[in-house]
């Protein structure tokens, strides 16, 4: 019966939320409380299963045909995706109270939004292949209404592409999920792999190629080049929304799974040392460097940041083509040092927005006067993502390059050179923005003075989360050893 609490965060807020729009709420605080509270025990209940109950071995919930089954477990990798979105959820989720103000049709966004809670954190606890692909396709669905939200031209525009993207790339993967079936010994996460059979040449190109279609199709919604498009494009959608797809749920899901199904589906002993090693690690570093330099030339201040999100999200793609479990290490802590310094700077950029409707990069002028916690926030998360000591974004950094350096790949090596090259422009293209809010507006034109910084309920999020930054860097050390625990079997914390 222990097994069975693994279910309640997966379950509690997707039937909480798709309740919503049965519920007459008399006004917008009686549905914040509502919202709010059903994200908050979500949070809990994550905590509780994942650090006190801790449920042993696999829940099989649904056997669909042999090795076909919707099951779920929990081990430390999957706890660390769980933790990053636990934490996250609820802090984002009181900034949109404000936010969703001025949007409308709060009732079919905190539906959704809700849901998704739910759906995400069935693919940190997925069990095997099968049960990751059904949430990760449920998690485009369920995203889609929140992506065209405003229902303007743009609006529909970029949820299409979305979609279109998504399910293309949900296509490639079923190829790997395929081949594992039919040549692995199940389709569960172990550690090491599942292929370990006595395969002929052909079957081995064929798992390899199995591998590339699987990383690229999984990698759509990392954003991994050329399959990117679809990021930048999604900004339309309100701020809360971006935040989610750019920092905890959508894109993570993705970075997530490509961790996923090298280290503990194909296995790094089939793929290290192959072509198919060089084709993803050449295709995330031409990520890395592509948007970075997107990030630099564009003006429009969120979509800058979804060019550094499609930059950031490569770095966790290259430690999964290292292979090694340095290289794991590198990506998971990358992985939840840039979810938490992502969402801060779209947070700041939204607050901006709100308050003021200003978009664009030369807009910012002055601002740094007019909302000093947002900009303060801001300057915080740019100097942590740009990879300045003693905040967070140096250590995963640092532990990508490390590993990248004891790899003993050629191509790996010049990616130490290309995440020196992303660090630079990184601190180039965020730290533009920060000297604009600096000084006021060009001479010969009146800068506005009045001071128009929002709410605590947006304030309130981005002081925590800074404070979460800081913390990161403070207990880097505890940090890299206990994901280098994970990166080295699985272990269940």
């Amino acid at each position: 019966m222990n097994q069975y609490w693994i279910l309640l965060p997966i379950v509690t807020p997707i039937l909480l939320g798709a309740c919503i729009p049965l519920f007459h709420f008399e006004n917008a605080k009686t549905r914040r409380r509502y919202v709010g509270g059903v994200t908050v025990l979500n949070t809990l209940l994550m905590f509780l299963v994942m650090f006190l109950l801790r449920p042993q071995g696999e829940l099989m919930l649904l056997n669909m045909a042999g090795k076909l089954s919707i099951s779920f477990h929990m081990d430390g990798m999957g706890c660390v995706f769980g933790s990053l979105v636990a934490v996250l959820w609820p802090i984002a989720t009181f900034y949109a109270f404000e936010y969703m103000k001025h949007e409308g049709k709060e009732n079919t966004f905190f539906t959704f939004y809700t849901m998704t809670y739910g759906i995400t954190v069935g693919i940190a606890f997925a069990a095997n292949l099968m049960t990751l692909y059904l949430f990760y396709e449920l998690l485009t669905f369920v995203t889609l209404p929140l992506v065209m939200h405003g229902m303007s031209k743009k609006s529909v525009f970029a949820g299409r592409r979305y979609v279109t993207y998504s399910v293309g790339g949900a296509a490639f993967a079923f190829i790997g999920i395929a081949c594992i079936l039919t040549f692995g010994d199940s389709i569960d996460f172990v550690y090491g792999g599942v292929l370990n059979g006595d395969y002929t040449v052909i079957q081995k190109q064929l798992l390899r190629g199995a591998y590339v279609l699987t990383t690229f199709g999984f990698g759509v919604k990392a954003a991994v080049f050329p399959f990117h498009r679809w990021l930048p494009t999604a900004s339309v959608a309100p701020t809360p929304v971006t935040a989610l797809l750019h920092a905890v749920a959508v894109v993570k899901a993705g970075a997530f799974a490509i961790l996923r199904i090298t280290y503990f589906s194909f296995g790094t002993e089939l793929l290290k040392g192959t072509v198919v090693q060089y084709i993803v690690m050449a295709a995330a570093l031409v990520t890395i460097l592509f948007g970075s330099t997107m990030a630099l030339k564009e003006q429009h201040l969120k979509r800058r940041l979804a060019y550094s999100t499609i930059s950031n999200l490569s770095y966790i793609v290259f430690g999964a083509s290292l292979m090694t479990p340095e290289g794991l290490t590198g990506a998971l802590t990358h992985m939840v040092v840039h979810g938490v310094v992502k969402i801060t700077l779209f947070f700041c950029a939204g607050a901006v927005l709100y308050k003021t409707g200003k978009e664009y990069v030369h807009d910012m002028r002055g601002m740094g006067k007019r909302m000093p916690i947002t900009f303060a926030c801001f300057t915080l998360a740019s100097v942590a993502l740009s990879g300045v000591p003693p905040l967070p974004g140096f250590l995963s950094k640092w532990n990508l390059a490390e590993a990248a350096l004891h790899a003993g790949n050629p191509l790996a090596f010049m990616g130490v050179v290309v995440l020196l090259i992303s660090a630079v422009l990184t601190a180039i293209y965020l730290f533009l923005v920060v000297f604009k809010t600096c000084f006021p507006s060009k001479a010969g034109v009146q800068p506005e003075t009045a001071r128009c910084e929002a709410n605590a309920y947006m304030t309130v999020p981005l002081i925590l989360l800074c404070a979460l930054i800081v913390l990161l860097g403070i207990f880097a050390r505890p940090l890299t050893e206990l994901f280098a625990e994970i990166a080295k079997g699985g272990i269940v914390l």
